[in-house]
Order: structure tokens, then sequence, then C-alpha cells
């Protein structure tokens, strides 16, 4: 089988997305992956960090169940900070980010899946969060300005790109010297079986897409940030693909000394 494509994996993934969007659709993930949906939804998202007074205090629609981690429980959100959150999807993040930033801060949101897009716009709307903006573009070249923003956060999203080192670049580039970043992903304890990785099912499910631990943290360094540690490592409900996987949570910083 041919290995796909950047511009493949893209559209497959985009795909998978919008048909979840519009069809209510799973995009082929076991039940405790980042595409979880319907009624195990809440329990999904108490499993990998979040609190029930979290899940409550955004709008309803804006929890997927699409995550493998809480970034915003330990980023250390402050009043009036700009926060970019890669992937935001339908909003849970943001409108978590956006609570803690208060009205003096602002939250962006980015993401290349269209129906994403419009369904966060409109969850802002019915929560009427006047903070947060949502921006369609990928996040290997982000519409923002350089040293725009305080801190980045990301859910379950980076493993799914096909150049994480231009991800973390990008990152890097928007961020103001100081600022830092948060970011939860799967990643690879060992090497996956062929069957497994050439799968477009596990490739949408957030699995066949991730690298190898060390080589993810490579990426972060290769991209200029420092202080780079693991926050959290906790196993990985991936289905056949769970001795293979976990979940982190990973802290970095744009020092400046790069």
């Amino acid at each position: 089988m041919k290995k796909k494509s950047a511009d493949e994996t893209k559209k497959l993934v985009r795909e998978s997305y919008s048909r979840f969007i519009k069809q209510g659709s799973s995009c082929g993930c076991s039940k405790g992956s980042c595409c979880g949906s319907g009624p195990d939804t809440k329990a999904i998202s108490m499993a990998v960090g979040y609190s029930e007074n979290e899940i409550r205090a955004v709008p309803d629609g804006a929890n997927l169940g699409f995550g493998c981690g809480n970034p915003t429980a330990i980023a250390s959100l402050k009043e009036g900070e700009t926060v970019l959150d890669l992937g935001s999807g339908a909003g849970l993040d943001a409108f978590l980010s956006a609570q803690k930033v208060g009205p003096s801060g602002r939250v962006i949101g980015v993401d290349m899946t269209r129906d994403m897009i419009e369904m966060a716009r409109l969850n802002a709307q019915k929560g009427d969060f006047k903070n947060v903006e949502f921006r369609h573009g990928e996040i290997e070249a982000l519409p923002l300005d350089d040293s725009s923003v305080d801190v980045v956060i990301s859910n379950c999203v980076i493993n799914l790109s096909p150049d994480k080192t231009k991800v973390f670049k990008e990152a890097f580039r928007v961020l103001k010297p100081g600022g830092r970043m948060m970011v939860s992903d799967i990643v690879l304890t060992k090497e996956l079986p062929d069957e497994i990785k050439k799968s477009p099912e596990s490739y949408a499910a957030c699995i066949s897409g991730a690298c190898l631990r060390e080589e993810y943290l490579g990426h972060i360094r290769s991209a200029g940030f420092d202080n780079i540690s693991i926050a959290k490592e906790t196993p990985y409900d991936a289905g056949r693909s769970s001795s293979f996987v976990s979940s982190i949570t990973v802290e970095a910083k744009k020092t400046g000394r790069h």
C-alpha cells in the first residue's frame, strides 16, 4: 500500500471530521479514543481530565469528546492573555480558556475543517463568548502574526499532522518571547504493526499518524522550544492499538535563547 501524501492525509482527516459533524457518525475510533461521541462524550472527557464543572461551563455541542487530555488544566492561564488553540474543533478548550483569560483576554481557535469552524462559531454565539474567534486555516501555516499570542494549546490534533515539526515551528513563530505551549496528544510507546499503520480508520482515530514519544519531543525541540517536559502521561484506550500508545501532556517555553 502506497504511503499517503500530506495532502491526501489532510483530506482524509478533514473528510472524517466533516462527516462526523454532518452525520453524527464516528470517524472509525474506539470508544475511548479522541473521536468519541454520543452518550459517552461526557464520560470520555472526564476520563481524560475534564471536571464535571468544566463540561457544564461550555455550550451544548462544544464538547465532542475528541480530546486525549486537558491542556487548559495545566496552562495556568491569566487574565488578559491571548491564547491560541490549534485544531480547536467545536470549541471546548477555547471556551474554557476564554473564561480564564476574562474579558480583557482573547482566544483564537484555528481549524482546517470548515464544518468545525461553523459549529464553533455557533457555539460561541450560544454561549455569548465575545472574547473568542475561530479562524479557518491549517496548523502548519497559521493565519496569525509573529509574536502575537501568549499561550498555545492543542488537544489530540498535532498527531494528525504529516509535518509535526512545521506545526511546532509555527507555534513558536506566533508565540511572544517568554510565551508557553501546553499540548495534549497521542504518542507511540513502540512501533505500530503495518496493518494498523496503514489503516485509514486508525489515522483518523489519531493512532497511525502518531510518532514515538522521543520523536515527538524532538520535533518540539527542533522548533526552538526550551524547558520541555511531560506534565502528565497516561495509558490510552485505543482498542487493539492500546498497547502501542499513550496520552501525554507536554509543556514548553519560548525563552528567546534561539
